[in-house]
């Protein structure tokens, strides 16, 4: 069973993801905003794939103000955690952001909020693991 860190700073939304990941994906799943627990565990591969919202009100990094862009960024840019998927999530799905935003991260995914289907996200989750594992 693939385990499914959830980056997510809305109580409501991280519900529902957790729900639909665990039901519809039989994935583990796993909760935090504490940057640094996030980097301990992506760098020790504890999980396999990283749901990252990129608007975060609450996560700092050293001192500063992070958003989930920043960390994929560290995530991406470190050899022990750079092969871990990380899907973007985001409400912000104006023409353009998706390109941007994964460009700016080095992330393998992205889904917009809010999320209408469930399945196609579940799907999503899949398809970056599989890619993973293929190398």
């Amino acid at each position: 069973m693939a385990t499914v860190l959830l980056v997510e700073d809305d109580p409501i939304n991280a519900r529902v993801f957790d729900k639909v990941l665990r039901r519809r994906g039989g994935f583990e799943v796993f909760h935090s905003q504490d940057v640094e627990e996030i980097l301990r565990l992506a760098q020790a591969h504890e999980v396999d794939v990283i749901l990252l919202d990129v608007s975060l009100s609450q996560s700092t990094f050293r001192g500063e103000a992070v958003d989930g862009i920043r960390i994929a960024q560290l995530l991406k840019g470190d050899p022990k955690s750079s092969s871990i998927p990380i899907i973007l999530v985001t409400a912000h799905a104006m023409r353009g952001d998706r390109e941007a935003f994964l460009a700016q991260s080095g992330a393998d995914g992205y889904i917009a909020k809010p999320v209408v289907d469930h399945e196609e996200m579940v799907n999503q989750v899949r398809r970056v693991l599989a890619q993973a594992q293929q190398g």
